[in-house]
């Protein structure tokens, strides 16, 4: 029998991954004219690379959610805090893409790694394996976060620039 429970909490993540991607999509022209580090993965492997983190982090929140009475804590406070993740984490496309705010991108990806390893250790406490589901997206968002500073680092003139014609943006 399917679990509409469990694909549920897996598709979650995943819509606020498609609007960002829609964003991401609509504003890839100003993002190719920035700088970017040599060692970024190319364009084509972040969608793939986010499916797969929002599906585990889905698949970790149901674990949690299933784990006991998720109307009391320890459970309730965990999912608090998934949401809060899953809120930060969505705010950074908008910010990064559609402002093209570079920095304050920054601020969110650094608040968001902090709440996600605040997360990780919250469901790891309650169930060891949600925890453990967390663990490629954290090494995921060491490299978005480093990512995320490089293009700052070498784009200092892109700040909320919106029309690259106008601007002193660097090609890569």
């Amino acid at each position: 029998m399917v679990d509409l429970v469990l694909i549920a909490f897996i598709i979650v993540p995943n819509l606020g991954g498609i609007i960002g991607g829609l964003v991401t999509v609509a504003n890839l022209p100003w993002y190719e004219k920035l700088k970017k580090p040599d060692w970024r993965p190319p364009n084509w492997a972040f969608g793939p690379i986010w499916v797969v983190m929002y599906s585990l982090i889905g698949y970790s929140s149901y674990l949690i959610f299933k784990s006991g009475d998720w109307t009391k804590d320890p459970i309730r406070q965990a999912l608090l805090v998934y949401g809060t993740d899953l809120l930060v984490n969505w705010l950074w496309t908008p910010i990064f893409f559609g402002l093209k705010n570079i920095k304050l991108a920054l601020y969110d990806i650094l608040l968001l790694d902090a709440v996600t390893v605040a997360n990780a250790l919250l469901f790891y406490h309650i169930n060891s394996m949600a925890g453990y589901l967390y663990i490629p997206y954290m090494i995921w968002l060491v490299l978005a976060t480093a990512l995320n500073y490089e293009i700052l680092r070498d784009n200092p003139d892109a700040q909320g620039i919106k029309h690259l014609e106008h601007s002193k943006v660097h090609h890569n």
